[in-house]
């Protein structure tokens, strides 16, 4: 795309795992290790809130914190990508801006989907993007 301001990121960018207590309340000081033990090994950014980082069991509000959360400890050493699926284009607009205000390098945003055998339209995946 010519004229495209934005950096173009190459590398391991691995999932994040997210990290919880026993009661199932984030664990937001064993969170901050393990970013900073992926950091340290080498890796070229990470992403956050996808689906192996349990973001379905996430609360909105416990979306905001660890969002918030890694991107305040990372502190710009590497990109970080926040992914913001939902199945409501509002509410998945609305988080990627969000993201995007906190500071992340990028989104990721995955076809909306529910179920093993619920499937949306190629026209329908087209228009939820547009």
């Amino acid at each position: 795309m010519p004229g495209l301001s934005s950096p173009r990121y190459r590398g391991i960018f691995p999932v994040a795992p997210t990290t919880f207590h026993e009661d199932g309340t984030l664990d937001l000081a064993s969170q901050k290790r393990c970013v900073d033990f992926m950091i340290d090994s080498g890796v070229d950014g990470l992403c956050i809130l996808a689906n192996f980082s349990e973001q379905f069991l996430v609360s909105d509000d416990e979306r905001e914190t660890l969002t918030r959360t890694v991107l305040e400890h990372v502190a710009g050493r590497v990109p970080v990508i926040v992914t913001t699926t939902h199945t409501s284009t509002a509410i998945c607009a609305a988080r990627s801006r969000r993201a995007q205000d906190m500071g992340a390098a990028m989104v990721m945003v995955m076809p909306p989907y529910h179920g093993a055998t619920f499937r949306f339209s190629e026209a329908q995946i087209h228009a939820f993007y547009a």
